[in-house]
């Protein structure tokens, strides 16, 4: 069934078929080459570019508000919207811990001073009490303002959101 014919028919086959795809390669090459510098062999202007100092000098920032300036005009009611962020870890009824400690009168109250809450001892390190500005840095990234924290929030990058929040929670220890 299988004799020398078979195979020689085989070899055959594939080496047609292999010659078809190859004059196929040249044949499309011959049709789209662009000329002696083909497509990508040079560089071209592209249509919008964004200018970059080339010192490596980034571009200066815009002057930011200063954090007492926004905590000045917060807006206790929005804070109250954004502790909804807060309220799958954080209790407002005092000596109710959850995941974090209770936030009962958290303005002005001491680090670390709850009872009954297993504190990382990273707090203490930064702050001392928890003054708005404590506060704020804590919330825009607990991980960086206190390394070695429990907190796994990312935090709150808008400051305005910090702000409103720190208000709220400065007029209504209780909630």
């Amino acid at each position: 069934m299988f004799d020398t014919m078979t195979g020689v028919k085989l070899i055959g086959g594939f080496c047609g078929t292999l010659l078809v795809f190859l004059l196929g390669a040249w044949a499309a090459e011959e049709l789209y080459h662009v000329g002696e510098v083909a497509h990508g062999d040079e560089e071209v202007h592209q249509a919008y570019t964004i200018p970059v100092p080339e010192d490596g000098a980034a571009a200066p920032e815009e002057d930011a508000v200063p954090f007492e300036e926004v905590f000045a005009a917060a807006d206790p009611g929005a804070g109250e919207r954004v502790f909804a962020k807060c309220r799958a870890c954080h209790q407002l009824e005092p000596g109710a811990n959850a995941t974090g400690p209770t936030l009962y009168d958290v303005v002005g109250r001491a680090v670390d001073s709850i009872d009954g809450y297993a504190y990382s001892g990273a707090l203490e390190e930064v702050a001392d009490v928890w003054d708005p500005g404590h506060l704020n840095g804590f919330l825009e990234n607990p991980r960086g303002y206190a390394p070695g924290t429990k907190m796994s929030f990312a935090g709150l990058p808008d400051v305005e959101d910090r702000a409103n929040l720190i208000a709220w929670l400065e007029t209504n220890p209780g909630g």
